[in-house]
This record gives structure tokens, C-alpha cells and sequence, in this order.
């Protein structure tokens, strides 16, 4: 198995589900709530409460995956930062990187959502927003495979240190960006040079580079990188490997209960079957796989596989 380390956020997450007054309305195409009215009391059919945040949702399937998995995040002195911790001990990450700031909250997320598993997340970004207290010096202790990152809200000279810092051992990086990185499209792509692997979805890729289909997309995109993967909701996926291109349908159509950690889901999924030596289409497979678990469950972890499990077959077609 191989060392993996995830670079990113960690957050307490409290679910809110209501069948009626989350119901959804069209308004100029859009979907929107339809029944909070100001200064109204709204009862809530059911809560849930999870641990969340990128880089605490990969570290998860890399660990359960078998993989030696390590955490580089941020967390406040509270009983969320506790309980980001007790999660990720009990799942067998290395929680050894995570840093307490003792004057700071940790993140938290009230998620809303829809009753076909759509959401609205309202975040509090805490310590997470402050991604630039950790320091890269930490990658010296030990030797890793693959750094896989999640956003750290455009705070690109925190992402090329490390980025750099794991190159220079001989590891590979693998980004799932946020937001924050892809408004800044040129800092994005100077970064993109310093990447092995990148996750994006369609709209994402949009912000990048010109291409109305996802062949358009790939064929600007895989000029800057090597392995590219863009994602497409229900429409699947495409994927290029540096010098074979496949095409991904769904693994499942399933109940969406909660979309929450899809792309998580997906990404680091793919990352834990290739890094282990499984083939690229294999890898897309348990990682379309992994991402449809993962929407079945309320929360970000519940659904993630362990690899395992015996998957049936999907389609993953070859683009010649």
C-alpha cells in the first residue's frame, strides 16, 4: 500500500432535512427553497450531525482503502476539533499533522437539504480559513507517495510550497480545487505545472479553459497536466491518463440522499485505487463507485467503500 497524505479542511457538519419547507422552486432556471420566510419558526423533519471538510473525507477512503494515510489541516482548541480528531483516529488516519489553533474556532457547516439530496451548505470557515499557519516542513518527516489536495481558498503560495515540497521527495500531487483557486484562472494555471493529477467538474473546467463539451474541455486541459479527470454529474465523466482518453457513464442511478462529498468521494477514490497499482480505467471504476456510496448516505464518510467490495461492471469506453 502507499503513503497518502490529504491537504486541506476539516469542519464539523450538521445536516438539516425537511421535506416541505425545503422543497424546491424554479425561478429564472434556477432552483431555490421555497418556503423560509423571514422571521418564521421552521421545524425540521430530522438532523444529522458528521465530520467533514476535503481533506478529512479523502484521508478517510485513502485509510479504509488500506493505504498508510496522513492528514495536513487545521482545527480550533473545541469540541468540534475533538471530534474531527476522534473520527479520523478511529478510521486509522495519522492525525499527527493536524494543527490546533488554540485562538481559533473550528470550521462548521449547516447543510440544508432538498428532498432529492441537493443542497445548501452555509459554512464558517474557522481555522480552516487560515491554511497558511501549516507548514511544509512537516512533509520532511516522513516519505509519501501522492499529496492529494482540497481547496485552501485561493491561497496559492501555500499550495506551490507544498506542492513543490512533495516533488522534491520524488511524490506526486494530485489537486481538487476549489472555488477560491479557479477565479484566479492564470495563478490556476502556473500551479497546474506543478500537478500529476488534476479533478475538476464540467462548470469548473469552463472557468479554465474555452469548450462547451467535456472532449473540448479535456483537449485544452490535458496540455497542462497528465492525468485529467472532469466530471459531469448524471452525464458521467472523462478522464486521460497522458495518453489514453475513456469515457465514464454512471456506476448507478441511484437515490441522491445527499450530494454532499460527491467529488470528494470520487477523487480521492480514484487516487486510493491507483495509487495501490490498480490500472487507470479500474481506478475510475472504484472511484465512480465510491461517489455513488457516498450519495446514498447523509454525510461525506458514511458511504465511502473500502475496496474491497465486489463491484459490478459500468461503462468506461475507450475514446479513440
Amino acid at each position: 500500500m502507499a503513503r497518502l497524505v490529504s491537504l486541506g479542511s476539516a469542519s464539523k457538519d450538521v445536516f438539516l432535512i425537511d421535506r416541505d419547507d425545503f422543497a424546491e422552486v424554479e425561478i429564472d432556471g434556477k432552483s431555490f427553497f421555497s418556503h423560509l420566510e423571514l422571521g418564521q419558526k421552521v421545524d425540521i423533519d430530522r438532523v444529522a450531525f458528521s465530520t467533514g471538510g476535503g481533506a478529512t473525507n479523502a484521508a478517510v477512503t485513502f485509510a479504509r482503502f488500506g493505504h498508510e494515510s496522513t492528514i495536513i489541516s487545521n482545527i480550533g482548541n473545541d469540541s468540534e476539533g475533538e471530534n474531527v480528531l476522534k473520527d479520523l483516529k478511529k478510521e486509522n488516519v495519522n492525525t499527527d499533522f493536524i494543527n490546533i489553533a488554540k485562538n481559533r474556532k473550528t470550521g462548521y457547516s449547516t447543510i440544508l437539504l432538498t428532498p432529492r439530496g441537493e443542497r445548501t451548505i452555509l459554512t464558517f470557515r474557522g481555522a480552516s480559513a487560515h491554511l497558511q499557519d501549516l507548514s511544509p516542513d512537516c512533509l520532511a518527516e516522513f516519505s509519501h507517495d501522492w499529496l492529494y489536495a482540497t481547496t485552501l481558498r485561493g491561497d496559492f503560495a501555500t499550495l506551490e510550497t507544498f506542492f513543490k515540497k512533495t516533488k522534491s521527495f520524488g511524490g506526486k500531487v494530485m489537486f481538487n480545487p476549489g472555488k477560491a483557486e479557479l477565479a484566479d484562472k492564470h495563478a490556476f494555471i502556473r500551479l497546474m505545472h506543478h500537478m500529476d493529477a488534476l479533478l475538476l467538474n464540467k462548470t469548473e473546467a469552463q472557468s479554465i479553459v474555452h469548450g462547451e463539451t467535456l472532449t473540448e474541455l479535456l483537449e485544452n486541459l490535458k496540455k497542462l497536466t497528465t492525468i485529467i479527470i472532469i466530471t459531469d454529474g448524471p452525464m458521467g465523466a472523462i478522464a486521460h491518463d497522458g495518453e489514453k482518453t475513456f469515457r465514464i457513464g454512471l456506476y448507478e442511478d441511484v437515490r441522491v440522499r445527499d450530494a454532499t462529498g460527491a467529488g470528494d468521494a470520487f477523487g480521492s477514490g480514484f487516487l486510493a485505487a491507483y495509487a495501490s497499482g490498480e490500472t487507470f480505467k479500474k481506478s475510475l471504476h472504484f472511484a465512480a463507485a465510491n461517489s455513488t456510496s457516498v450519495v446514498t448516505k447523509i454525510g461525506a464518510k458514511a458511504g465511502i467503500l473500502t475496496g474491497k467490495e465486489k463491484l459490478h461492471p459500468m461503462l468506461i469506453q475507450e475514446i479513440k
